[in-house]
């Protein structure tokens, strides 16, 4: 079989069993197209570990950065694989590649104090009613109230909201589901655009959704809409000019660990399937914590 057609296999198998998401499925395909670019499309039996190595130190060359080389190691790694299972090689070239470990860089994470200032804004500009507004201050409230992914978000049906329990019910990765809390700032921002913003935008939908959070159109509102959002207001906080809605799911997590959660309780909140995911944000919380001794004591 011909490379490019396990390719066209293996991302299928990802879509369609694995319930990967489209993001996901997209990278692998791109990665495997890459590879099949590199190799001229040849049989996938023929690819060894020399044209595996081959392949990332021409990225190398491009001057890929690291974060990259790691994944591109992972897709092939996963599609090998998959191919040995389905005895499409006899052996695996991928066991023995090694890459650069991916560098270990903590997330931008604002401040307790400027998440205050930014929703208190926020519920100052939404008050005049414009529907937009009412969205936007809603969607940034359950963002950083329920620490969710920015695909979750856009995914939110009406339903799925129970804002007299506080809670919304997300598809997360692989399409497992679960049920976040949120506070009282959260449940009067969504009250307040399922009441007087939602209608608004949804009047102007050519035909009905049941998506909570929609488009100036009245679609259901899409990711770049929400990173644009994001952008705009929390850009000026954390003094970066590429911020999207993750900063603030980084930025929930970190704040509740500072203010005693369990790692675990944190972890399903966030819904990561390993707590060492979660562990990132133990080490957010102690470099804050270390910033702070610094310049509080003497003796620092």
């Amino acid at each position: 079989m011909r490379f490019s057609e396990a390719a066209d296999a293996f991302t299928t198998h990802l879509a369609q069993v694995r319930r990967l998401s489209p993001s996901t499925v997209r990278a692998y395909r791109s990665d495997l197209a890459d590879l099949g670019r590199a190799t001229g499309d040849i049989e996938i039996a023929d690819i060894d570990l020399e044209a595996l190595r081959d392949w990332l130190w021409q990225a190398t060359q491009r001057g890929d950065a690291r974060s990259t080389m790691a994944r591109r190691a992972a897709a092939v790694r996963s599609f090998f694989s998959w191919a040995h299972d389905a005895d499409m090689v006899a052996l695996d070239p991928s066991l023995r590649l090694i890459t650069p470990r991916r560098a270990k860089t903590l997330p931008v994470v604002a401040s307790a104090d400027g998440m205050r200032t930014l929703l208190e804004d926020q519920r100052a500009a939404a008050s005049g009613g414009d529907p937009v507004a009412l969205r936007d201050h809603a969607l940034l409230e359950l963002l950083y109230a329920a620490a969710i992914r920015v695909s979750e978000l856009c995914g939110i049906d009406v339903d799925d909201l129970d804002l007299q329990r506080r809670t919304v019910r997300v598809l997360g990765k692989g399409a497992k589901e679960r049920v976040v809390p949120f506070g009282a700032p959260a449940a009067e921002a969504l009250g307040a655009f399922l009441t007087r913003g939602r209608p608004t935008l949804l009047a102007r939908a050519e035909k009905a959704t049941p998506a909570l959070f929609l488009g100036a159109r009245g679609a259901r509102m899409g990711p770049r809409t929400a990173y644009t959002v994001v952008a705009r207001v929390l850009g000026p906080i954390v003094g970066a000019e590429h911020v999207g809605p993750h900063a603030l799911r980084h930025s929930a997590a970190t704040h509740l660990l500072d203010g005693g959660a369990d790692l675990r309780a944190v972890q399903e909140i966030l819904g990561h399937a390993s707590l060492g995911t979660t562990q990132i944000y133990t080490h957010v919380s102690a470099e804050r914590l270390t910033a702070s001794y610094r310049l509080a004591h003497p003796r620092a």
